[in-house]
């Protein structure tokens, strides 16, 4: 099963949306996590609400920091805006997507955040389904080529 890790600062807001939304949309053929390198105590109010106003419940959620662990396990991980320069240095490929942080800037912010994030997930299970596709396709050519190219039986004809 894949395994997605999405990453910011404060693990209290965009990542926990995204985990909420993933988890919700995957429904169980993929799984999310979130994580921060400095998480606050709790989610925060506002994200629970929108999400809530989304039908995905996030108030259970706690901000988690990020271990060597989680990154290890992770087949994709997600920084959601922090950048190179506060989001903690993941010592493999990352993908940035560079959303706007909503905090200090009312629920309307919060909820044109959750609708991108909503809208990033998913095109991201998209391109997750369709990569899980190429790799079935791909074993089962390889599988298929393996058998198409063993070596025929060799016969010899007796003379009469």
């Amino acid at each position: 099963m894949k395994r997605v890790l999405f990453v910011c600062v404060e693990n209290a807001c965009r990542s926990q949306m995204a985990e909420g939304f993933f988890n919700a949309l995957a429904k169980g053929k993929a799984v999310a996590v979130s994580a921060g390198n400095k998480p606050l105590e709790r989610v925060n109010p506002f994200a629970v609400e929108v999400m809530k106003e989304a039908g995905i419940d996030i108030s259970r959620q706690k901000p988690k920091m990020i271990t060597a662990e989680m990154i290890r396990e992770a087949n994709k991980v997600v920084l959601m805006g922090c950048g190179r320069d506060a989001c903690p240095i993941i010592p493999k490929k990352v993908v940035d997507w560079n959303i706007e942080d909503p905090v200090g800037k009312g629920i309307g912010k919060f909820r044109e955040v959750r609708d991108t994030i909503k809208r990033r997930i998913e095109e991201f299970l998209a391109e997750l389904n369709e990569e899980e596709k190429q790799e079935r396709e791909y074993q089962s050519s390889k599988h298929s080529d393996y058998a198409g190219h063993r070596p025929k039986k060799r016969t010899v004809e007796k003379s009469k």
